[in-house]
C-alpha cells in the first residue's frame, strides 16, 4: 500500500512493499530497523500526518535523514524519512540559511559560497544538517564560532500533538532551549533557520606521521602541549587510524598506522603556518596536506569516508587529557586490536565554552575522545568499554552527536540539571512519549 488516502500523494510504505527496504537504507549499515510503517515525507504536512497516525495508533516515532546516527526509535512503529525535504534558501543580506530536514551540509556549503558565506558544518559534507545541529554540532571551526546550535534563529517542529510550530527563542524559550541539544526527543524538526559566517577561505589540512616511526604517545604529548599555546580561532583534532592494506586506501597510508593532527584556521595562511610550526617538529611527515584552501574544500581536512559502512561508536568529554591514560587507550585500540578502531580527540574550549540559550551540555570540557569500531554492537562494546574505563577519572559526560549507535545509552548525555529540565518539557510537548526518552 503506497498512500494514506486516495486524495494525497504522500508515500507510505510497509514491510513487503516495493521500495520499503530502499527507503530504510542509510549511511550506517551495521543496524537494521523494521518499522511497521514508513512515511517518506516530502514536506511538513507529511510529517504532521505521520505524527498524528502514530499518536492515534499508540506507536513510537523515529526520524531518518541520512542514517549516520542509527539506530532510531521506530522499531515496530513509525519511521519518518526526510531525504526528499531538500530545500535550502540563503539570505545573503541577513547571513542566514533556511534548511529543510533532509538537507546535507554539502548542499548548504554550495548554496552559501557564492555569497561569501559558510555554514558551521562538521567534517563530513554528507551528514544531515538538521539532526547534526539539534545534537549540538561540533564543526571544523568550532573553537572560533561555537556549536552550530548556538547560531539557530528559528525551528519548524511537529510536536507530539501533531501540531506544526514555528519556534524562536522569543516565542517559545523552553522548547527552543530543549530542541537545540536535545535532538528529536520533543518533536520532528522539519526546517530551521541558522546563521552563516563570512568565511570564504581557511588554512587547514592534516599532518600525519607513521605510528611505527613516531611513537603515538610522544606525538599525543606534543599535541596536548601545543593545544595550550594556540588561539581560540584555531580548531584541531588528533587522530589514530590503522589503515588496512587494501585498494582504495591512498598508497602512502595503505597498511600504515597513521597518527595525525587535523587543523582548521580561518586566518591568513602565513599565520596558520606559524601556528603549526611546532607540529612539524614531532617527526618526519607521512603526509602533509596543510595549505590555504577555499571553504568548499574543507571536507578534505579530515577526509571522512563517503560510502555507507558498518560502525559503532561512542565518546567521552574530558576535563583534562591525561596523556598516559590516552596512550594506554591508543595501545588497546591500535593495529593489534581485534577490530579496526578509529580514535579522534577533539580540542574543545574557545567559543565552545561560552554559555548559550540551549541544552548543549558539557561546555567546560577541554577535550572530546571519540572511538569508532568497525564492528557490530557486541564486538564493538567489548573493545570500547575497557577503553573508556581508562578515561573515567577525567570524564564529565558524553555528546549525543557522537554516540553512533549508542544513543540508547542515556548515561552521561546530560548533566542532572539539564536532564531534569528536558524531562519537564517533554511532559508538556510529548506526554505520550512518541519520540522516545533520554
Amino acid at each position: 500500500m503506497n498512500t494514506v488516502d486516495s486524495t494525497h500523494s504522500r508515500l507510505v510504505l510497509r514491510p513487503g512493499d516495493a521500495g520499503y527496504e530502499d527507503e530504510l537504507a542509510g549511511f550506517q549499515t551495521g543496524f537494521t530497523q523494521r518499522p511497521a510503517v514508513v512515511f517518506a515525507a516530502a514536506g511538513a504536512d507529511d510529517v504532521v500526518a505521520a505524527v498524528r497516525h502514530a499518536a492515534a495508533a499508540g506507536l513510537p516515532v523515529g526520524v531518518q535523514a541520512t542514517g549516520h546516527g542509527l539506530p532510531g526509535d521506530s522499531q515496530g512503529g513509525v519511521l519518518v524519512t526526510t531525504r526528499r525535504m531538500a530545500g535550502v534558501t540563503v539570505d545573503a543580506r541577513a547571513r542566514t540559511a533556511r534548511v529543510e530536514a533532509g538537507v546535507r551540509w554539502a548542499d548548504v556549503i554550495a548554496a552559501a559560497g557564492p555569497s561569501g558565506l559558510a555554514p558551521l558544518n562538521g567534517s563530513a559534507p554528507g551528514v544531515g544538517a538538521v539532526s547534526y545541529t539539534l545534537g549540538g554540532g561540533l564543526g571544523i571551526l568550532a573553537r572560533e564560532f561555537g556549536y552550530a546550535a548556538d547560531h539557530v534563529r528559528s525551528l519548524d517542529v511537529v510536536t507530539g500533538d501533531g501540531r506544526l510550530r514555528r519556534v524562536t527563542r522569543a516565542s517559545d524559550p523552553g522548547l527552543y532551549w530543549a530542541l537545540l541539544g536535545g535532538g528529536h526527543r520533543l518533536g520532528i524538526v522539519t526546517a530551521l533557520e541558522t546563521e552563516l559566517v563570512p568565511v570564504t577561505r581557511l588554512y587547514g589540512g592534516s599532518l600525519a606521521f607513521d605510528g611505527s616511526e613516531v611513537d603515538p604517545a610522544t606525538a599525543l604529548r606534543a599535541y596536548e602541549h601545543w593545544t595550550r599555546t594556540v588561539p581560540d580561532g584555531l580548531t584541531s583534532s588528533f587522530a589514530a587510524v590503522p589503515y588496512p592494506d587494501v585498494p582504495g586506501v591512498p598508497p602512502r597510508l595503505r597498511g600504515r598506522y597513521a597518527v595525525s593532527v587535523r587543523v582548521a584556521h580561518p586566518g591568513p595562511a602565513a599565520e596558520g603556518e606559524q601556528l603549526v610550526a611546532p607540529l612539524r617538529e614531532i617527526g618526519p611527515a607521512l603526509t602533509d596536506s596543510l595549505r590555504e584552501m577555499p571553504y568548499s574544500e574543507s571536507h578534505t581536512i579530515h577526509g571522512d569516508p563517503d560510502f555507507p559502512h558498518t560502525y559503532y561508536g561512542d565518546n567521552a568529554v574530558l576535563r583534562e587529557l591525561d596523556v598516559d591514560a590516552v596512550a594506554a587507550l591508543l595501545a588497546l585500540t591500535g593495529p593489534r586490536a581485534p577490530v579496526m578502531c578509529v580514535v579522534q580527540i577533539n580540542h574543545l574550549g574557545g567559543a565552545l565554552a561560552r554559555p548559550a540559550p540551549n541544552s548543549v551540555p558539557h561546555r567546560a570540557g577541554r577535550f572530546l575522545v571519540r572511538l569508532l569500531a568497525m564492528a557490530d554492537r557486541t564486538r564493538a562494546r567489548a573493545l570500547l568499554d575497557p577503553a573508556f574505563a581508562l578515561l573515567e577519572p577525567w570524564t564529565t559526560g558524553r555528546m549525543r552527536n557522537f554516540a553512533f549507535g549508542a544513543g540508547d545509552r542515556p548515561d552521561g548525555l546530560y548533566d542532572p540539571g539539564t536532564r531534569e529540565r528536558l524531562a519537564g518539557l517533554k511532559s508538556v510537548y510529548d506526554p505520550a512519549n512518541l519520540f522516545g526518552g533520554a
